[in-house]
């Protein structure tokens, strides 16, 4: 299997529209490839914040058409990282709530599944405060191996990974807007969460510096054994590999720690 990751720059200089062609372009590029992944937020920044209501859009929005093109026209499993999505109205009182969503596209053109971001980063301020938590654990299951989606900060808490693991999920795939200041984190994190679900682990970065923000980019491709496959450096970059989705069946026979998990395990009494 082959996939190519897409160290977006993003930056303040560059409009969300004249960005959203561009990537397009970039995409339609990567024809040949099995998946193309793409990072957090990459139209706004995932930490403009106030970026995040104007322009917020809805699934079928101005995203989803050059995204859901771009994969056709390349012919790619294409996961289009994730945008500020406007969730319809039920027609109660008060606006709509916004949420981290990532589109995930097949060859055909076809939005196959939207996952939104469960766990929001911010702590009481920004994205945890403008964002709505998602509440489902998403997978896609693809010719050669099952994906399971998660988000940046999603990266920290390894109970959800466990959850997409029970779902199936072989592959897992994290689009960040990952800042540089806490990078050593990011590269941790990624191998410890394909070492303990003995899963490959795509996690794509964005690059360049946006509403002040430097950006880690470093996106990092990690077997189950924790080997990093390949690795990003800073600036823009397209990181592309190959990788066997059978070793993470070999690996969970060779190593079968998964099933030594001790579950449903009761609090200490106090």
């Amino acid at each position: 299997m082959r996939a190519s990751l897409l160290q977006i720059d993003v930056n303040d200089d560059e409009s969300v529209a004249a960005r959203r062609r561009r990537v397009a372009d970039l995409v339609r590029d990567q024809a040949g490839v099995d998946l193309v992944v793409l990072p957090e937020l990459w139209t706004t920044g995932a930490f403009a914040y106030e970026e995040f209501a104007a322009e917020a859009e809805p699934l079928d929005g101005p995203t989803h058409e050059a995204m859901a093109k771009a994969a056709s026209d390349a012919g790619v499993w294409l996961h289009a990282g994730s945008i500020p999505e406007r969730a319809p109205s039920d027609g109660s009182p008060g606006e709509t709530p916004l949420y981290n969503t990532s589109l995930v596209y097949s060859p055909s053109g076809e939005r196959v599944a939207a996952y939104r971001k469960i766990h929001r980063f911010g702590f009481d301020k920004g994205e945890a405060v403008l964002m709505a938590a998602g509440d489902e654990l998403v997978t896609v299951a693809l010719p050669q191996t099952v994906i399971g989606f998660a988000t940046c900060y999603d990266l920290r808490f390894p109970e959800l990974f466990r959850g997409l693991v029970d779902a199936g999920a072989e592959l897992l795939v994290v689009p960040a807007g990952w800042p540089e200041r806490r990078r050593a984190h990011w590269t941790l994190l990624a191998q410890a969460r394909a070492v303990e679900n003995q899963s490959y682990v795509l996690a794509c970065g964005t690059a360049g510096t946006h509403a002040g923000v430097p950006q880690a980019g470093h996106s990092i491709v990690v077997d189950p054994w924790g080997e990093v496959l390949a690795e990003a450096g800073s600036g823009e970059e397209i990181l592309t590999v190959e990788f066997d989705p059978a070793k993470v069946a070999t690996t969970r026979e060779q190593f079968p720690a998964l099933k030594d998990r001790m579950l449903g395990l009761e609090p200490p009494r106090r």
